[in-house]
């Protein structure tokens, strides 16, 4: 039982749910696991008890058929969420997501829209491996007509899934398995309405841009902070939103720093940190003091031993390695033991906030 004075990411997802389901009488749950015990990470617990088998169902594992039955009632009226236990598993609907829900709204003239939420959960953890661990963010903001979500923070995560819920457009929310532990005190919750595709700055600072989105977002936050006790001032632009991007929110602040970082879960290849630094360098190459940089996966599938996984994953400790290295700054005298995983496959203690 959770206090009432802190809260978590999962919780806030589960609240939000909650409160979408009891707001409109056409929004409904659909997905592998929704009802069992465990809640699918605690996020859909006690929702089946409050609302019945109608509204929270539990779906077969057949994730093109179901996805396509979801899309056909948000055709229909219905707001429907669909959750997906890993992202992976939904490799198996993409027919349904691209040709049919992100195209309707365009093909009949725009009489008619498709108002799905699907919920994926992505990222590493437990030694998963590489066909339960990829982050594919990027191949899913390269489909017009969908808008991609990737909250970091448990003071946004319920705001953001009510707003894409309420969005009449199929929405893409990405919820990475290491954010979901992450506890903070409830004072800490927005009150305000957070819009889809408004980025925000959550550190400010004159001698780097950083940008990232998700679970990358606290890593960068930690060595944000870790940096800033050494001096080092660095401004932390948090995404939430891949798709829209906030172009202006990155540039804005790449003109006052002059320098930028993009750091992304995905593999290099045309990844979103990609992305990012493409439109900066021709929308402000101007304001660029030096060339931009990017940390992401490596181009390889993602290894399932422990004994490996610690040299494929980056952590804190390489972003606040990478800024320093970006900034000329010498890296001999600090102790970087702080940041650095000691199981880089199994979550880290550090990570359950506040942020």
């Amino acid at each position: 039982m959770h206090s009432n004075e802190t809260t978590d990411f999962a919780e806030q997802i589960n609240e939000g749910l909650d409160e979408i389901l009891s707001s409109d009488e056409k929004a409904l749950i659909m997905g592998l696991g929704v009802t069992d015990p465990k809640g699918i990470f605690g996020t859909t617990l006690g929702l089946i008890e409050k609302y019945g088998s109608n509204r929270v169902i539990e779906t077969p594992t057949s994730e093109n058929a179901v996805t396509g039955i979801g899309v056909g009632l948000a055709i229909t009226g219905y707001r429907p969420i669909m959750v997906h236990q890993r992202l992976d598993f939904f490799l198996l609907a993409m027919d349904q997501l691209v040709n049919s829900a992100a195209k309707w709204h365009y093909m009949f003239g725009g009489q008619q829209s498709v108002p799905i939420t699907i919920r994926l959960i992505t990222g590493r953890g437990w030694g998963q491996g590489p066909t339960h661990s990829q982050n594919l963010h990027s191949w899913l903001t390269h489909i017009p007509g969908l808008k991609v979500v990737m909250p970091a923070f448990a003071s946004d995560v319920k705001k953001l899934l009510i707003a894409s819920v309420n969005d009449p457009n199929p929405v893409i929310f990405i919820e990475d398995r290491w954010c979901h532990m992450q506890r903070i005190d409830r004072n800490l919750i927005r009150d305000a309405h957070l819009e889809i595709g408004k980025a925000e700055v959550i550190e400010t600072g004159n001698d780097l841009t950083i940008v990232s989105a998700g679970f990358s977002t606290i890593q960068c936050l930690r060595a944000v902070k870790f940096l800033k006790k050494h001096e080092v001032n660095v401004e932390l632009v948090d995404l939430k939103t891949l798709k829209p991007l906030d172009i202006d929110a990155i540039l804005t602040s790449v003109a006052k720093t002059g320098k930028l970082l993009v750091v992304d879960s995905g593999t290099e290849i045309s990844s979103f940190a990609s992305e990012i630094i493409s439109v900066v360098t021709r929308l402000a190459f101007n304001k660029l003091r030096q060339a931009p940089e990017m940390i992401t996966a490596p181009d390889v599938p993602e290894p399932t031993s422990h004994g490996v996984i610690g040299e494929f994953k980056f952590d804190s400790t390489d972003i606040a390695k990478k800024t320093l290295k970006i900034l000329n700054k010498n890296l001999e005298s600090l102790d970087f033991s702080e940041l650095t995983d000691d199981l880089p496959d199994v979550p880290n203690s550090n990570f359950s906030g506040p942020f």
